[in-house]
């Protein structure tokens, strides 16, 4: 097996050091997972910024992210990738929350570089401390299944695994950690699907702000 790490430290996380200061208070917690999509929805009129250098195996090397919630059951998320340069749009619709369930249906993932956004369907059980997920997304004319676990350790800790199947994608082992309530970030190591087995690094900065 393979260890790689990426090569270049990309000019938004950078841009995301500068500016983390600047953010207003918001009610962040840790979130997300490293690999896949998650049922929960950014909250209405929270803009979410992130910037991630992963291993080119993984997808563009160099992205920026901007995930904004419209309303408390939709959001729309937008990337820009820099190396290639490369757009890429998704949106998200929660139809379903009760308790600790939710279900959430969306398209994801519609490049510049061609083809169409790929529909997921998730089930999520967010309890106090574990986040369990399942699903699946239609991708590269094939059905492909998705799992993720997330665990709070602490405060400002949360340890996250996930996995979606099919060839050129991995299963995960990541952290997320909460510098303060705006400004996280997640390192995270993806182990490939495919063979020759390869390890792969991967690191987003985020932090969220109101826009209104």
């Amino acid at each position: 097996m393979h260890l790689s790490f990426p090569s270049v430290w990309p000019r938004g996380l950078l841009l995301a050091a500068a500016l983390a200061g600047l953010a207003p208070r918001t009610l962040a917690t840790t979130k997300g997972l490293n690999q896949i999509v998650t049922p929960d929805i950014q909250p209405a009129g929270v803009l979410s910024l992130s910037a991630q250098a992963q291993h080119a195996l993984i997808g563009n090397s160099q992205e920026v992210q901007f995930e904004l919630g419209l309303t408390k059951n939709f959001e729309v998320s937008f990337f820009h990738g820099f190396k290639p340069q490369e757009e890429i749009a998704g949106a998200e619709f929660n139809f379903f929350q009760q308790g600790p369930h939710l279900l959430t249906l969306g398209a994801v993932n519609w490049s510049s570089h061609g083809g169409g956004a790929q529909p997921v369907l998730e089930y999520g059980c967010y309890g106090a401390a574990d986040h369990f997920i399942a699903g699946a997304i239609y991708a590269g004319q094939r059905t492909e299944a998705v799992l993720g676990y997330s665990h709070q350790l602490a405060e400002k800790l949360q340890f996250s695994v996930d996995w979606q199947s099919g060839p050129g994608n991995s299963a995960t082992l990541g952290f997320t950690y909460n510098f303060t309530p705006n400004l996280q970030t997640n390192p995270a190591i993806y182990f490939t699907n495919s063979k020759p087995r390869h390890a792969l690094g991967y690191l987003v900065v985020s932090w969220n702000l109101p826009v209104w």
